[in-house]
């Protein structure tokens, strides 16, 4: 069982003895204490403070303090359950209202689970955390390092892009030479890039008989803090082995852009006019329509109309 703050909303999220997951608001509707502060023992989860306790539809089994007969029926009384999937070792809460969609499920990896998760917190609002997440001109840089890539290594990049389910995909290319790292696969190397809102990347890399896939998922906290999830996913056998430095990597690339968006605020506090400018801000203004179309269309009742073109994008990097 877990507390988290998602969106300014108190969440809990438990995993049932046979495995499944389910999703609370965690407040007990009595006096309002966090659940996730009580006991779990696999089926209903207790209340700290009264013993209250609720199964996994957040149904309200049981009030001690109520002698039998007198009182309301605790069936009558529930907490709000929100959807809940599971997929790939990751656990997928959906809060909006009307139905949810499936969880992105990622190519080569089956049912594998992630061999790596790192997870941050920025101090930034949503926004600033996504769009990090597509911006290809910062990584000279923010990212700068000798076993990646320099100043030294920018040059020109032409990708093409095509729009994906609620997104748009950078669709399938060698990596740049100067991105070494990849080459640790083996074979000939190609990577797909896909974003899909609310705040979700997916990095496909293929060499050979193996692949990696990168899962980034960005979660608002509340306005101003976000949580950022980087899980590693991969075929190798050996892969496991090279947790510590893969952990390493993540932590080190997370932590980069988590100094840069942090620092942004220091200027962001005065309200100035922003710019996105050329080829290398259209990611970021795709970002903006994709999520005011969403917004729109759930508002007007009627299905999400993709505003992103086929296009290839031209920048230097």
């Amino acid at each position: 069982m877990r507390g988290l703050e998602v969106a300014g909303e108190p969440l809990l999220i438990a995993r049932r003895r046979d495995g499944g997951a389910f999703a609370l608001r965690d407040i007990c509707p009595h006096r309002g204490a966090p659940l996730s502060a009580g006991r779990f023992d696999g089926e209903t989860v207790e209340c700290p403070y009264h013993g209250w306790r609720f199964d996994r539809t957040g149904t309200c089994r049981a009030i001690p303090a109520l002698i039998e007969g007198a009182g309301p029926d605790p069936s009558r009384i529930s907490v709000a359950r929100h959807p809940c999937r599971t997929a790939q070792g990751a656990v997928w809460v959906f809060l909006g209202p009307g139905e949810p969609g499936e969880p992105p499920l990622l190519p080569d990896i089956g049912a594998g689970k992630p061999i790596h998760v790192e997870t941050m917190e920025f101090r930034c609002h949503v926004d600033h955390a996504v769009i990090g997440l597509m911006d290809p001109a910062h990584g000279p840089f923010v990212h700068a390092s000798w076993w990646w890539r320099s100043r030294r290594s920018i040059h020109e990049k032409a990708k093409a892009f095509a729009p994906s389910e609620l997104g748009f995909t950078m669709l399938r290319h060698a990596p740049s030479s100067n991105s070494a790292a990849y080459r640790i696969l083996g074979g000939k190397v190609s990577t797909e890039i896909s974003f899909r809102l609310p705040g979700i990347r997916i990095e496909h890399i293929r060499g050979g008989r193996h692949a990696v896939v990168g899962l980034t998922a960005v979660t608002p906290i509340d306005a101003t803090r976000t949580r950022v999830q980087h899980a590693v996913y991969a075929t190798m056998g050996w892969a496991g082995l090279a947790r510590p430095l893969i952990g390493l990597f993540a932590r080190n690339f997370l932590g980069q852009d988590r100094r840069i968006v942090e620092t942004q605020q220091r200027g962001l506090r005065h309200g100035p006019t922003l710019m996105l400018v050329g080829d290398a801000d259209m990611q970021a203004r795709w970002y903006y329509r994709l999520r005011n179309e969403w917004l729109a269309s759930r508002a007007e009742g009627r299905p999400f109309a993709n505003p992103v073109r086929e296009r290839t994008l031209k920048w230097r990097s």
